[in-house]
């Protein structure tokens, strides 16, 4: 692929996408690419400033949040999580990981904050999603793209508490629920909705002026309707219009995937980890912080438990970590995960690369769609 607008507008006019931005900055060299519109209608065309659904790249967002507790001394990695999330404190967990979902023991030890943070408390996906214990966690764990249908965070804790752990806390990495458990020990801890934490605490010192869990109305106009592939597989069909499901704050703000953003409002927070957590001069987050997030933290049995979500990868606290070259795009160390929206956001630090591509339609497996694995080969190649 000669041109990074070329690969947009080829995904563009085969009907799978029906815009999109993308972005790749190495140091102060930037290519950005803006291609279609933000619907199938072409009511607009998509441009620089177009408000997507980030979905899963929340994840590394809210770990940050996380982080910045651990800095200020108000938790500590190794706490368990129940001084704060008192429902959690003594969880069941089943008797092997395929038992009966009534076979339960006691957990031999608690919740910590890094199990939450590395996603090994013991709730969450594992590849195997027939294992009964699993079944529970869906009754519990909506989509993420439809964040208005979520319990208020008191009423979904309890209603987890209920489901036990599918691995003892520490011993298995299982996607997704940790994520959302992070927003809603930040919010008991500071006694702040996650929205005001994190505005307060990251996306104004970086200056994510678009970047929250709601569009509110003047800002409607530059935001993508969402779309999912009809079930017959004959295009796509509306899943979220932009005066949908964010236009208004959740009940359950969800620090796994709720998240709305720019492509320039993401850049800054990757240019502030690429700089070890300073952003124009400014520390927003510590050295030690920056590494302890872009490090893997998983033992290759427990990443294996993951991988269909990992595919060989490692994770650190809110992402995936490459641990080698596997594939044409992977690179040691890179640090960036997918969102079932469409969207793919990396940092690079042995390149010193950052790589982001937004879009508007939802993933239908963990498998990631061409227009990814596309942009991501380009990105390895260097642009060629």
């Amino acid at each position: 692929m000669s041109d990074l607008n070329e690969l947009l507008s080829m995904h563009g006019g085969n009907g799978t996408v029906p815009g999109a931005v993308a972005v790749v900055a190495r140091g102060d060299d930037l290519e950005l690419a803006v291609a279609g519109s933000v619907d199938i209608e072409g009511t607009a065309p998509m441009a620089r400033d177009t408000i997507f659904r980030i979905a899963s790249l929340t994840k590394q967002l809210t770990a940050a949040g996380v982080m910045l507790l651990l800095e200020d001394g108000r938790i500590g990695l190794d706490d368990p999580i129940g001084k704060w999330l008192p429902e959690l404190a003594e969880p069941k967990v089943v008797r092997t990981p395929s038992s009966p979902a009534d076979d339960v023991v006691p957990a031999v030890r608690p919740i910590t904050v890094e199990h939450l943070l590395s996603s090994r408390a013991g709730w969450g996906f594992p590849s195997d999603f027939t294992l009964p214990a699993v079944g529970l966690i869906f009754d519990v764990q909506k989509s993420g793209l439809d964040p208005q249908a979520v319990d208020p965070p008191d009423a979904w804790l309890a209603a987890l508490s209920r489901v036990p752990l599918v691995y003892q806390p520490g011993e298995g990495w299982l996607y997704n629920i940790c994520s959302d458990l992070q927003g809603v020990l930040i919010s008991r801890v500071t006694g702040q909705p996650l929205p005001d934490f994190l505005a307060e605490r990251l996306f104004e010192p970086l200056g994510m002026a678009d970047t929250g869990f709601e569009v509110p109305a003047g800002k409607l106009g530059r935001f993508t309707s969402l779309y999912r592939t009809a079930p017959d597989g004959g295009g796509l069909v509306v899943a979220d219009a932009p005066d949908g499901q964010w236009s208004s704050r959740p009940a359950f703000p969800s620090g796994a995937g709720g998240l709305v953003s720019t492509a320039d409002d993401w850049l800054r927070f990757a240019r502030m980890l690429l700089a070890g957590g300073i952003h124009e001069g400014r520390r927003v987050l510590s050295t030690e912080s920056v590494r302890q997030m872009t490090t893997d933290h998983l033992t290759q049995a427990q990443r294996d438990i993951g991988e269909l979500f990992l595919d060989g990868q490692g994770w650190g606290y809110g992402a995936s970590v490459d641990l080698a070259p596997t594939r044409p795009w992977n690179e040691p160390g890179r640090y960036g995960w997918t969102g079932g929206s469409g969207t793919a956001g990396y940092v690079s630090p042995a390149s010193g690369t950052i790589s982001l591509l937004l879009t508007q339609v939802a993933m239908d497996s963990p498998v990631p769609p061409p227009v990814m694995r596309d942009f991501w080969t380009y990105v390895g190649r260097g642009g060629s």
